[in-house]
């Protein structure tokens, strides 16, 4: 029996084996971890985060023009259309912490907080659609389960949070969402898309992601 998009869950397979060889981490869990969590790094997530979205839309915005047909173009606008719909509800999370709008202040001020919006960015001019669709997977696959994880250690050690911090952060994300970057990934590399170049790119992102929770955790 033929599996759907082998090549692409290869692929995705590839990554998740540096992930376990070669582990990222998550300098905000490994913080917590350690009971040394700073008592700013919730707002510094949550700016880090709203800096990030300016990076993601105009992303997206690119890669849709670029790869304009089906099902590429349903992947970006859906992506775009979740960064979207998250910008009223991490503002009632930055209003919670006692922020103001985080989308119009460029804080944290520090270069690991652009480092993801960089390499986005970057890909977006840059990559081809297998790229972009493998580095999205990623991107997915690694940053909600991050937030998920961190949700649950702030539950576990009783950390005061508002509800509106939990209910944006406690998301594991879409799944369908996640199986339609495959999709795209394989129908780019069926396209003759080159495979190490979209891994090289994919965990390249996810190098960035794991500057994104450095600059949450403020240890830069």
């Amino acid at each position: 029996m033929t599996v759907k998009n082998a090549t692409a869950v290869r692929l995705a397979e590839i990554l998740q084996t540096k992930r376990l060889e070669n582990p990222i981490g998550n300098a905000l869990l490994e913080s917590a971890a350690r009971g040394d969590l700073r008592m700013d790094a919730l707002q510094r997530l949550v700016g880090t985060e709203a800096q990030a979205h300016r990076a993601e839309l105009a992303a997206y915005g690119t890669m849709l023009a670029r790869y304009p047909e089906h099902p590429a173009a349903d992947l970006f606008i859906q992506l775009a259309q979740l960064v979207y719909a998250a910008q009223p509800k991490l503002r009632e999370c930055a209003k919670a912490l006692g922020m103001s709008d985080a989308h119009s202040s460029r804080w944290p001020a520090e270069r690991a907080t652009y480092s993801f919006n960089g390499t986005l960015s970057w890909l977006a001019v840059q990559g081809s659609q297998a790229a972009c669709a493998l580095a999205s997977y990623t991107d997915m696959k690694v940053y909600f389960s991050g937030c998920t994880q961190f949700a649950q250690r702030v539950r576990t050690d009783g950390i005061d949070v508002p509800p509106e911090f939990l209910a944006y952060y406690d998301d594991e994300g879409s799944e369908e969402l996640r199986q339609l970057a495959l999709d795209v990934v394989q129908n780019g590399l069926d396209r003759g898309d080159d495979e190490a170049d979209a891994v090289f790119c994919a965990r390249l992102l996810e190098e960035s992601i794991g500057e994104f929770w450095q600059s949450a955790a403020g240890t830069i």
